[in-house]
Order: structure tokens, then sequence, then C-alpha cells
């Protein structure tokens, strides 16, 4: 991970990586943050537009926003309090 300097958030750049990987690197790195941080996630799987809503819903974390531009998914989460 490395830190994006307009926002000052961590960013997971899972460009180029096929499903399950890009939900299952997100995931981990998402168990081990702490409650409140932020995340910036980048994808180009089309699948990830599904499975990362998916699991953001069922972990209990933050979607803040998502977006696509030029191929590329683009995540905005937060890790929200449990667990």
């Amino acid at each position: 991970m490395t830190t994006t300097p307009d926002e000052k958030r961590p960013t997971l750049d899972l460009r180029g990586l096929k499903c399950p990987l890009p939900v299952l690197r997100t995931r981990k790195v998402l168990r081990a943050m702490s409650a409140g941080a932020p995340l910036f996630v980048l994808c180009t799987d089309p699948m990830a537009a599904i499975d990362i809503p998916n699991l953001i819903r069922e972990s209990g974390d933050v979607l803040e926003a998502q977006e696509i531009a030029d191929g590329i998914l683009r995540f905005w989460l937060r890790k929200g309090a449990a667990g």
C-alpha cells in the first residue's frame, strides 16, 4: 500500500488482478485496519463492482464512494467499528 498525496489515505492497487483476488485482498487489508481508518482501492476486474460492495455490506465496513473511469474501478472505503 502507498499513500495518495491528495487524499492522505492508504491505496490498495489491485489493477490487473482477476476475481476473486481483488475482494480477498481487500478483505485481508480491512481486517488488519483500525476502526474508522480510510482505504482507497483500485481495480480493473469488472466483478469487483459487485464483489467489493457485497464484502462491505457483509463486513459492516463503509463504502463512501465508488466510480469507474477509464476502465478502472475506484472505491473509497472506511473500516467500520465492528470486527
